[in-house]
């Protein structure tokens, strides 16, 4: 349980250094499907294995994991960055201004789940340990980046409450947005077109019809029904949807081997087929309560698809599984039409240098005014009957 204890922190390389059911038991305490996929063992080394982190990627493993005695207490995947890429909460413009000063921001430390602009804990305790285990962690980070002169601590994506426990104990809290779908208790697809406008609701029908007259057939995959060939042609469609947004993708082919043989029942695979040869595709991971929009791409061009396999498809499978949400990942003011609202993430930093802190820190109240005001704004252009949102406030 949580008091005044003498812990020890661990930095490690490579997650082959800890015991992966001490790692899970921090990661994923509860029983059955973990609430998010993203920080347990296995997520976490096929990255690893598959050489998507670790040398030459700019993402060097810096696991840290804390110990009372002989137990694993609390762990968190953290990393030392030589670049901001992967990341979706960017710090480009801090990193800019900071060597302008005369400064070094990278490397940098970051406590991520790599490539997974996601919600979800960062510092990962086993239950009695939350207070205790997240304090050691944040101690041990920042005493490490002051040690070696590193610029920087970041954590993103991390939950609104480990944003305000973080706050409490010195780090700097950011704010920014994404579109999520949340789940009403809607009986099936056609119930949750009843809650929007007339013309949204005739838009989306719209848009499904058309997406589904691109001449073969949708199927959405997961768990045994995943083969390796499945794997060949989304990796055909991850590299063009790479190579035109980052320049060279995040994963290596070997992930998708790797997370076949570990963590088939973790994802959900929609493809799009024609003449039974893929031709689009969009892979989502399931968590406890949240269906995770990763990755899509396709080899042929057809109207209407992308919204189909993307948002579509996820909110069938969340009624038919339900799932309290979609997150549809990053950006894309798009979404709001098809019923993904805005919602509030939430970031941590902690600076070395104090003057530089100290603009940061100025730069994000002015920030988190307008991340608010802006999804403010977008709400009220939300696609909803005002009943619905009235009923849901």
């Amino acid at each position: 349980m949580d008091g005044e204890t003498q812990i020890s922190i661990d930095v490690l390389s490579s997650l082959s250094q800890v015991d992966a059911r001490d790692w899970d038991a921090c990661a994923c305490p509860e029983d059955g499907r973990p609430m998010d996929p993203f920080t347990t063992y296995r997520f976490l080394d096929a990255l690893e294995q598959s050489g998507s982190v670790g040398p030459g990627t700019g993402w060097q493993p810096r696991y840290l994991v804390a110990r009372l005695d002989d137990q694993v207490i609390a762990c968190a995947p953290m990393y030392a960055k030589g670049h901001s890429q992967g990341e979706y909460i960017f710090d480009h413009n801090w990193a800019h201004a900071y060597e302008n000063a005369g400064g070094e921001y990278y490397p940098k430390l970051q406590i991520a789940a790599p490539f997974t602009p996601a919600t979800g804990r960062r510092f990962l305790t086993r239950p009695g340990f939350e207070t205790t285990g997240m304090s050691a962690l944040v101690q041990g980070a920042v005493q490490l980046a002051a040690d070696n002169d590193v610029s920087s601590l970041h954590v993103t994506f991390c939950t609104e409450d480990e944003a305000l426990a973080g706050e409490q104990i010195g780090l700097m809290r950011r704010w920014s947005q994404q579109f999520h779908w949340m789940n009403h208790g809607y009986a099936d697809f056609d119930a949750f077109l009843t809650t929007l406008s007339s013309r949204k609701r005739k838009n989306i029908r719209k848009e499904r019809a058309r997406a589904q007259d691109f001449g073969g057939e949708i199927v959405s995959l997961t768990g045994d029904d995943l083969r390796p060939e499945h794997w060949d042609a989304f990796w055909r469609f991850y590299q063009d949807t790479g190579a035109r947004k980052w320049g060279t993708p995040y994963l290596t082919r070997d992930f998708f081997d790797i997370a076949h043989r570990t963590m088939a029942d973790d994802m959900l695979l929609c493809l799009a087929l024609r003449d039974g040869r893929p031709v689009a595709g969009a892979l989502n991971f399931i968590g406890r309560e949240t269906l995770f929009g990763r990755y899509w791409g396709c080899v042929e061009d057809h109207p209407c698809l992308h919204f189909e396999l993307c948002y579509y498809q996820a909110i069938d499978y969340a009624i038919a599984n339900g799932l309290d949400r979609v997150e549809a990942g990053a950006q894309g003011t798009h979404k709001l039409a098809r019923g993904y609202m805005p919602v509030a993430t939430h970031s941590l930093h902690w600076v070395r240098d104090p003057g530089f802190a100290e603009a940061i820190g100025r730069y994000l109240m002015a920030e988190r005014d307008a991340v608010d005001e802006e999804i403010e704004v977008l709400t009220k252009y939300g696609p909803f009957k005002r009943a619905h949102v009235e009923e849901q406030e």
